[in-house]
């Protein structure tokens, strides 16, 4: 008689809400949605945004997972083209559905067509972007700051200067002028200052889309700032009656992990997790 696999235990989330969460998404799994933001989540925060890349199990687990559960959505502020690229996603059998909400949900990827749908840009974008060189020079702080150009919006990144978190916030309040200047908003992340449109947030994004797929229960997983929004968005489901679980990826941002209903030490945990519960479904 053969013994049947071992299925390890899934880590309990410390709040009543959370094991809520979790339990809804155990007993209809097919009506939940697994909503995962990128960078530092199911990948590794690396010096330089360009070189990072999904956590070399995030693939697999996801493909295990997917055809398991009704959706999995990748929300992220980068491209949703860049994600889909760095994450390796397209073309994996068992992701056949999945989506990727870039730009905070302002761009969409869908793997049934494997096309990005993206609007316009904001006007202010492009200003902000051309007066950025001359605007850190003139406030001398050039050194060890670079520009990522993201389509929809901009980014300042403080992760190579001497000090990056004196110059995080040197910059902080002269680049939420510039950014209101062009009726832009600046967002804050680990290291980086991002000037975006208004009304462009992982909130925004992930409600819309639980109420476009109709789901029951919801599972997100961040660990930054800019995770805040989505965090807000499945208390407010809750409040509504649809249970969620809210899941935090380190300790770098304590105002996510505070909030969080199950802290998991970063992406190689985060990605297990996700197989765990694969392998529970």
């Amino acid at each position: 008689m053969g013994s049947s696999p071992y299925v390890h235990p899934l880590p309990s989330p410390s709040t009543p809400a959370g094991r809520e969460g979790l339990a809804a998404l155990l007993a209809r799994p097919g009506k939940a949605v697994v909503a995962l933001d990128f960078d530092g989540t199911l990948a590794e925060i690396v010096p330089d945004p360009e070189q990072a890349r999904a956590h070399p199990e995030a693939v697999p687990a996801l493909a295990q997972l997917a055809p398991r559960v009704g959706s999995v959505a990748v929300v992220t502020g980068r491209p949703a083209g860049v994600a889909v690229r760095y994450g390796g996603f397209a073309g994996v059998p068992g992701l056949d559905h999945l989506v990727v909400l870039g730009h905070y949900g302002a761009e969409r990827w869908d793997a049934v067509t494997g096309t990005v749908h993206t609007p316009a840009p904001h006007p202010g974008v492009a200003a902000a972007r051309a007066e950025l060189p001359g605007f850190l020079d003139e406030i001398g702080a050039w050194q060890g700051t670079w520009i990522e150009e993201k389509g929809q919006a901009v980014a300042v990144h403080t992760r190579r200067a001497s000090d990056p978190q004196a110059a995080f916030e040197a910059l902080r309040d002269p680049l939420a002028g510039l950014a209101a200047r062009h009726g832009l908003i600046l967002e804050p992340g680990r290291m980086v200052l991002e000037l975006r449109p208004p009304g462009m947030d992982k909130g925004v994004a992930l409600a819309e889309y639980v109420r476009e797929v109709d789901a029951e229960a919801v599972l997100y997983a961040g660990d930054d700032l800019g995770d805040l929004p989505a965090y807000a968005a499945v208390e407010k489901l809750r409040s509504d009656g649809v249970p969620g679980l809210l899941v935090c990826s380190g300790t770098a941002v304590p105002e996510l992990a505070e909030r969080a209903d199950l802290l998991l030490p970063g992406p190689s945990a985060v990605v297990a997790f996700l197989a765990m519960l694969a392998q529970r479904l």
